[in-house]
């Protein structure tokens, strides 16, 4: 059992910046993919970003390819993701969520993932 919990959202002007942090206990994210999801009102949860933890392979959406990085801290057992350049359309719940063996096609399906945060509240004005 992973439990996440998710940390950093805030209100930021557009073009302003935030890092997101995500604590896993119970397990580390050795051998997990972990990524992050967000959800705007009224939409979808859509996919931001993962990351496979052994060998580092990251995958973006291209709405924040350029902008956002994410990244991981063994020592920490976190997962980060920086967001620069934010924009009013990044305002979203931001969850972080992990699981083991999903390939590279499947990465950015949210029911892949069965390990999830809470979320975490990112508001970018304009």
């Amino acid at each position: 059992q992973v439990e996440l919990l998710e940390s950093g959202g805030g209100l930021v002007q557009a073009g302003g910046s935030l890092r997101l942090s995500c604590a896993a206990s119970g397990r580390t994210f050795s051998g997990y993919t972990a990524g992050w999801f967000r959800q705007a009102p009224g939409k979808e949860r859509e996919f931001v970003a993962a990351m496979k933890w052994i060998g580092r392979s990251t995958f973006y959406a291209d709405s924040v390819k350029g902008r956002f990085t994410i990244s991981g801290d063994d020592t920490k057992n976190t997962l980060y993701l920086q967001m620069n350049s934010l924009k009013p359309e990044d305002t979203a719940v931001y969850s972080c969520a992990a699981a083991r063996g999903i390939i590279n096609s499947a990465i950015r399906t949210h029911s892949n993932y069965n390990y999830w945060g809470q979320g975490t509240q990112v508001a970018v004005s304009s």
